[in-house]
C-alpha cells in the first residue's frame, strides 16, 4: 500500500476561498438553451418556459455565477435581437456554430432565470463584430436607472428595476482564427482598455475580465498576456485562462496527470500578470478568471456530422465516464490551491453541452463530473490551507506526476477542517496521514467518497446512479493524527470538527 503525508498549519494559508470559483457556463450553443434550461410546452417548464428540473439540479450544486452568452456566440451577438417581444425577434444565423439563433431567449429571460437557479450573472460583450459603444449601451441597458434611452428601453420590455450586472467579459478567445473579429494582441488590448475604461464610465461599480489567450496550447500564449495586460492593465480586474482535457490516447495515467500541467498553466499566467504588474509599477494585482474547465472530447467524431444551419441540434454532448470524474475533482483541487489568484472559474458548460446535467424530453440526471463539482462546491467554502503533500509520483507526458492531488480548506465560522483528496493509483489504495494537533478536539465528522470498479463507467437517464457518492468509513482521529485508507481509483470529502 502506497502512504502519503498531508501537512497543514492554521497559520500558512493560501487564501480565502472565492465563491465564484464554483461558476458555470450557458452558451447559446447546441441544447444548452433551447432544451436545456428553456423548453417551451416541457411538462418540466414553468409560467417562463423554464425547466425547473434543471434548476433543482443546478440549485444543488451551489453555482453562484453563470457566464453567458458565450462563448464563440458572443463574438457575432446583437444583444438587442434577444430583447423586447418575442414575437419582432429576429431568426439570425451564428457562424460561430453555423446554426439558427431564434432569439427567443435572451437577456431578460436570462436573468429572470439567474433569480430561479439561485445564481448571479457573468455577461460577455461582443468585441468580435462589434466594439466599445455597443458595450456601453448593454451596460446602461442593465445597469442604470436614470431615465436614459437604454434604461428607459429595458423598462418598456418589462424590467424596471435594473439588473444590477456586477461582472463582465471583454470578449471571447480574441486570439482564436476561429473567432469571429479575432484581433492581434494589441489590436485587443486596445480595444478591451477602451471598451472597459467605457463601460465604468457608464458604471463604476462594475469588474470587468480581459481575454488571456485561449489555449496554454496556442502560439500566441504568453506573448499575447503580456502585451493585452500591457494596453488594459489600469481597466480590468481579471485576465482569462481557457483550457479542457482529453483522453484520446486511452492512457488513464496520463490523462489523471492533467493537474500538472493545468498547476503549471496557472503558475505561468500568474508570473505574467506579475511581471507586467512590475514593468508598470501598480499596486494592484491581476486575478485569474478560468471562465472555461472541463473534460472535452468524447463528443469530437460525431459533431463533424452535423447539419448547418438547424435549430439547437446535439452538439458537443459529451457522455462523461467515472475516470472523467475523477479528473474534475483534480482540476477543482488544483485551483483551490491557487485561490489567492483564481477568484472565478466556470465549468464548460452547465447542460446538455460538455455538462454536468443531461436532459431529454422525459427528464434531466447527473452525468458522473457533476458529483465531483457539488461536492467540492458544497463543502469548498472558507480558507484554503497551504497543503504539502508528500506522495509517490509517477512519470507522465506532463512530468512527474503525484499519486494523490490533496487540499486541506478551514472554515473558522463553521469550526471546520475539509479535505479533498483523488488517488490516482488504478490499482492500489493509499494510506494518508495527516497532523491535526493545532484543532484540538476534532473528530471526523463526514466522509463521502466517489468511485467504481470501471473506470469507463457512465450515468444514464435510465441508470442515473451508476456512478455515485457514497458514505465511506476507516477514517480516524488518535492523538490528533488524521489517518485514513482511500481506495484505488477514488475522491475523497473527509470533514473535520468538534
Amino acid at each position: 500500500m502506497k502512504k502519503s503525508t498531508i501537512s497543514i498549519d492554521k497559520h500558512f494559508v493560501v487564501g480565502d476561498v472565492d465563491k465564484r470559483i464554483y461558476g458555470s457556463f450557458i452558451e447559446h450553443l447546441g441544447r444548452a438553451v433551447y432544451e436545456g434550461i428553456y423548453q417551451p410546452g416541457s411538462p418540466f417548464a414553468d409560467e417562463q418556459d423554464l425547466r425547473k428540473d434543471v434548476v433543482k439540479l443546478i440549485k444543488e450544486l451551489n453555482v453562484p455565477v453563470v457566464r453567458y452568452p458565450g462563448g464563440n456566440f458572443v463574438s457575432g451577438y446583437h444583444w438587442e435581437d434577444g430583447v423586447g417581444p418575442k414575437a419582432e425577434r429576429p431568426e439570425k444565423i451564428d457562424l460561430a456554430w453555423n446554426v439558427i439563433e431564434t432569439n427567443q431567449f435572451g437577456l431578460n429571460e436570462f436573468m429572470d432565470w439567474t433569480k430561479k437557479a439561485d445564481t448571479t450573472a457573468m455577461m460577455a460583450v461582443n468585441l468580435g463584430t462589434r466594439g466599445a459603444e455597443d458595450a456601453k449601451n448593454i451596460v446602461e441597458y442593465c445597469n442604470l436607472d436614470c431615465g436614459s434611452y437604454y434604461s428607459n428601453l429595458r423598462k418598456k420590455h418589462g424590467y424596471e428595476k435594473p439588473h444590477d450586472i456586477k461582472l463582465w467579459c471583454l470578449g471571447n478567445e480574441m486570439d482564436g482564427p476561429w473567432q469571429m473579429g479575432h484581433k492581434t494582441a494589441s489590436e485587443y488590448g486596445r480595444t478591451a482598455a477602451e471598451a472597459g475604461r467605457i463601460m465604468k464610465m457608464v458604471d463604476p461599480s462594475i469588474e470587468l475580465v480581459a481575454c488571456g489567450s485561449s489555449s496554454l496550447t496556442m502560439d500566441t500564449f504568453g506573448t499575447w498576456e503580456d502585451t493585452v495586460l500591457s494596453e488594459c492593465y489600469d481597466q480590468v480586474d481579471y485576465l482569462s485562462l481557457h483550457q479542457y482535457y482529453g483522453n484520446q490516447a486511452n492512457n488513464t495515467p496520463d490523462f489523471l496527470a492533467n493537474t500538472v500541467a493545468m498547476d503549471k498553466f496557472i503558475s505561468s499566467v500568474i508570473s505574467i500578470c506579475d511581471a507586467v504588474k512590475a514593468k508598470k509599477r501598480k499596486n494592484k494585482s491581476i486575478h485569474l478568471s478560468f471562465d472555461e474547465w472541463n473534460v472535452w472530447y468524447h463528443s469530437h467524431e460525431q459533431d463533424q456530422k452535423l447539419e448547418r444551419w438547424v435549430k439547437a441540434p446535439h452538439q458537443l454532448e459529451d457522455i462523461y465516464n467515472f475516470e472523467d470524474a475523477l479528473l474534475v475533482a483534480g482540476m477543482m483541487i488544483t485551483m483551490l490551491r491557487h485561490a489567492d489568484r483564481v477568484k472565478v472559474a466556470c465549468l464548460a458548460q452547465l447542460v446538455n453541452v460538455i455538462a454536468p446535467i443531461m436532459t431529454s424530453d422525459t427528464g434531466a440526471w447527473k452525468q458522473t463530473i457533476y458529483h465531483p463539482f457539488a461536492l467540492i462546491s458544497n463543502y469548498g467554502r472558507g480558507t484554503v490551507l497551504n497543503t504539502i503533500v508528500d506522495t509517490p509520483i509517477y512519470e507522465s507526458t506532463h512530468g512527474d506526476a503525484p499519486y494523490l492531488d490533496c487540499v486541506c480548506l478551514m472554515n473558522e465560522e463553521e469550526d471546520t477542517v475539509t479535505l479533498f483528496a483523488v488517488n490516482k493509483d488504478l490499482e492500489s489504495p493509499m494510506e494518508i496521514t495527516c497532523d491535526l494537533r493545532q484543532f484540538s478536539g476534532y473528530r471526523v465528522k463526514d466522509h463521502v467518497m466517489l468511485t467504481h470498479s470501471d473506470l469507463k463507467a457512465i450515468n444514464t437517464e435510465e441508470h442515473p446512479e451508476n456512478v455515485a457518492p457514497v458514505k465511506a468509513d476507516g477514517a480516524k482521529i488518535e492523538n490528533g493524527v488524521l489517518t485514513a485508507v482511500l481506495c484505488d481509483k477514488s475522491f475523497h470529502v473527509i470533514t473535520l470538527g468538534k
